[in-house]
């Protein structure tokens, strides 16, 4: 059971880290200035998508065999190493909600995390591991692990991290855990 928490919380945590939600991160940070609405909706937003993705993947899981999931699942874990080497950018503007830091960073936070490589991750960990609770603490924990900093410290840490260096190894995490997958009995 560990396993699903741990999985979940290096993947995602690593793979946030130049990822299109971590920035906008830094752009919340710097357009609200209000650091703890800004981190409450990212986690009340991460949640919600992930407790969704995850059980999208469980009702994946459960229609297909065993052995095809995991072949799926190793597959698109390898699939997503390969996105992760693509750097991400933010399109588009940030529209601020009227009410307030919190509602803008949960619903900004949510949508732009639809379609992202770590919602299908967290869809891909529902199917692979039966501990839903243990896939989105994880996978909540690993993106709060990546923008608390990025809200806290914005500019100073986007200056300070050797983003390729990071995509190199969410890259590497995500290939090992596909092949992991794909070796693995069940």
């Amino acid at each position: 059971m560990l396993d699903a928490f741990f999985t979940s919380t290096v993947l995602v945590a690593v793979a946030e880290i130049g990822d299109k939600t971590q920035l906008l991160s830094f752009v919340l940070a710097a357009r609200l200035n209000r650091p703890l609405a800004i981190i409450c909706g990212i986690l009340v937003a991460t949640l919600l998508n992930h407790a969704l993705a995850a059980e999208a993947g469980s009702l994946i899981g459960s229609v297909l065999s065993p052995g095809l999931v995991r072949w799926i699942t190793g597959s698109l874990f390898i699939g997503f190493g390969l996105w992760a080497l693509r750097p991400d950018s933010l399109d588009g503007e940030l529209k601020l909600h009227s009410s307030g830091a919190f509602v803008t960073a949960a619903i900004a936070f949510f949508f732009a995390e639809m379609g992202d490589k770590t919602q299908f991750a967290t869809i891909a960990l529902g199917a692979r591991f039966p501990s839903l609770i243990q896939v989105v603490a994880g996978t909540t924990l690993g993106m709060m692990v990546a923008n608390i900093p990025a809200v806290l410290i914005g500019d100073r840490l986007a200056k300070r991290l050797p983003l390729r260096v990071v995509r190199y190894l969410a890259a590497t995490l995500f290939v090992a855990t596909g092949v992991w997958t794909l070796l693995s009995e069940g």
